[in-house]
């Protein structure tokens, strides 16, 4: 098997964080959310991967996720030149596919429980392509799984009537043959080559198309408040180790904590789960469950829970409490002295504020 993971796309729900950065690249516990996407693949035994970026976003790519040595893995890189389509391109990465069965999976996808079971079953099979599906509370913002029975007949993208609560998330396993499929697509409305028109090209073709529920939880980091859920999914499963950081002062950490090397934590109170990046310093703060503080960080005499905050932002002397926020990097964010009851903020890369 091979791995192809799609990392193009302009983020527009993550504005303005997506304005200078790649949505793939924002982190969830410190960690970029495109990583976790290439963990799945290496826990399926995956060692070749290609990631298909845009122009825009490539070279940030590159240089965050680099050969794959990080993960003992050969990757490689594919550029879409503009937005075409999640099926135009699974065509463009044909030549470094070659004639492997594969992966594809969208690089802002999160799971908590990986693909391990799903990619073992459909290598056993004689399946030419399997979708991965998710039961939602309300299915009509996703592309939907319909059945005959237990067999899989349509795939409708955004149905107002939803024929189940079944959602296709953004994983899919292919054979070579979904090549034949997408040479025969016709652009969509939207001018692009849709993935649903291809899962219903190989249906109506007669090829074997598998469906397989995930377990756990399935995220797609998409937009603010599914970014920080993830984040708390992330945190959740964090083992303690503090070995990294100093601790002084009157500091006091509850529950599970995770402290980066060179972080310094000074009369400050930490409520776990949460995590303390590389160099970052907090001092006569406090710090809530389920927040993630990046590298080069500095919280001074303020108090944050539920956030995630990226890397080289200095927070301080703010009289309350910032909860549920994103904030970019390189933030600077200070009070002038008056006393607000709370913030929700998100925050954009090199972003400036005073709060009342």
């Amino acid at each position: 098997m091979k791995g192809l993971v799609i990392s193009g796309g302009k983020g527009s729900r993550l504005r303005p964080l997506t304005y200078t950065g790649a949505k793939q690249l924002v982190p969830i516990a410190n960690r970029p959310i495109l990583f976790h996407a290439i963990d799945n693949l290496r826990e399926c035994g995956i060692d070749d991967i290609t990631i298909v970026v845009s122009p825009e976003t490539g070279e940030q790519v590159r240089a965050a996720v680099g050969d794959g040595s990080l993960w003992g893995a050969r990757i490689g890189y594919v550029e879409q030149p503009q937005p075409g389509g999640i099926a135009q391109a699974i065509g463009l990465a044909r030549d470094a596919i070659g004639e492997a069965p594969f992966v594809v999976f969208l690089g802002d996808n999160f799971l908590t429980q990986g693909i391990v079971a799903q990619v073992q079953a459909f290598v056993a099979s004689d399946a030419q392509a399997a979708i991965l599906m998710k039961h939602v509370a309300d299915a009509r913002a996703f592309g939907v799984a319909q059945f005959e029975g237990e067999r899989l007949v349509r795939v409708v993208e955004k149905p107002q009537h939803p024929a189940s609560d079944l959602a296709v998330i953004g994983i899919y396993l292919f054979t070579t043959r979904v090549f034949e499929a997408i040479d025969r697509l016709v652009p969509s409305a939207r001018g692009e080559l849709e993935i649903t028109d291809t899962i219903q090209r190989l249906i109506d073709d007669g090829c074997e198309v598998r469906a397989e529920v995930v377990e756990g939880e399935w995220i797609d980091t998409g937009k603010h408040d599914d970014l920080l859920a993830a984040n708390r999914a992330i945190l959740e499963t964090i083992a303690d180790d503090r070995s990294g950081g100093v601790v002084s002062g009157a500091s006091t950490l509850h529950g599970r904590v995770v402290l980066q090397p060179g972080c310094e934590v000074t009369n400050s109170v930490i409520s776990g789960p949460a995590i303390i990046g590389e160099g970052t310093v907090v001092r006569d703060a406090y710090i809530g469950p389920f927040t993630s503080i990046g590298a080069a960080c500095t919280i001074v005499e303020s108090e944050i829970a539920g956030s995630v905050v990226m890397d080289g932002t200095t927070i301080a002397q703010l009289p309350a409490r910032i909860e549920n926020s994103l904030i970019g990097r390189n933030v600077e964010l200070r009070s002038d002295g008056r006393k607000p009851h709370g913030y929700e903020l998100v925050l954009g890369d090199y972003s400036r504020a005073r709060l009342p």
